[in-house]
């Protein structure tokens, strides 16, 4: 059995396996805004708590690993520009920014932009640095988004941790299991055509 993996070009993401061009690049944003919109529809309200749970982090942390960080960024900042001026696409079809859950919008845009600079130093091409690379990705979502909720709600931070970060614990260990398969055989299968 073979365990041969992808040869790591240094600096490389997924998205520039495509011809490198302007249009590629416009593209990727749009479309790593796209599904991060289109990822949070997919959402659970969670009794007790003004955050539900959604694929949106998932999206998040998906584009900033394919795409790289500059990309990565520039995906979440339209996703949370776009929504903050109407576009109905954070998660339960809300937009805006005055509403408890705005924080993690925020962490996941720098969160996007931190796995993207991991994945150029080929954090996306094993199962334990992805797993590294979502544990990081993670906390930096949470780290910003429940003091802000916190802020937002009045709550304590301890409150904030009980309903904002407590109650999505075991679906993001599911969400990284997935990216934990899906990036490195992904990278696997390029390496076996090429």
């Amino acid at each position: 059995m073979s365990t041969a993996t992808a040869p790591v070009r240094t600096g490389a993401v997924l998205a520039d396996l495509l011809p490198a061009s302007r249009t590629r690049d416009i593209a990727l944003v749009i479309g790593g805004a796209a599904l991060t919109g289109i990822a949070a529809q997919i959402a659970v309200p969670v009794p007790g708590s003004p955050v539900p749970v959604s694929g949106q982090t998932f999206a998040a942390l998906l584009v900033g690993t394919a795409l790289g960080a500059r990309r990565g960024f520039l995906s979440l900042a339209l996703y949370a520009l776009a929504g903050m001026a109407g576009v109905p696409w954070f998660a339960q079809a809300t937009s805006g920014y005055a509403m408890p859950s705005f924080g993690y919008i925020l962490g996941m845009l720098l969160a996007a932009t931190v796995v993207g600079a991991l994945a150029r130093r080929g954090a996306d091409r094993s199962v334990p640095r992805m797993a590294g690379t979502m544990v990081v990705g993670s906390l930096i979502i949470y780290a910003v988004g429940v003091p802000y909720l916190a802020l937002a709600t009045g709550m304590t931070l301890s409150q904030a941790v009980a309903a904002g970060l407590t109650p999505f614990l075991i679906g993001d260990a599911l969400k990284a299991a997935l990216a934990m398969g899906a990036l490195p055989t992904t990278w696997k299968v390029i390496g076996r055509k090429g």
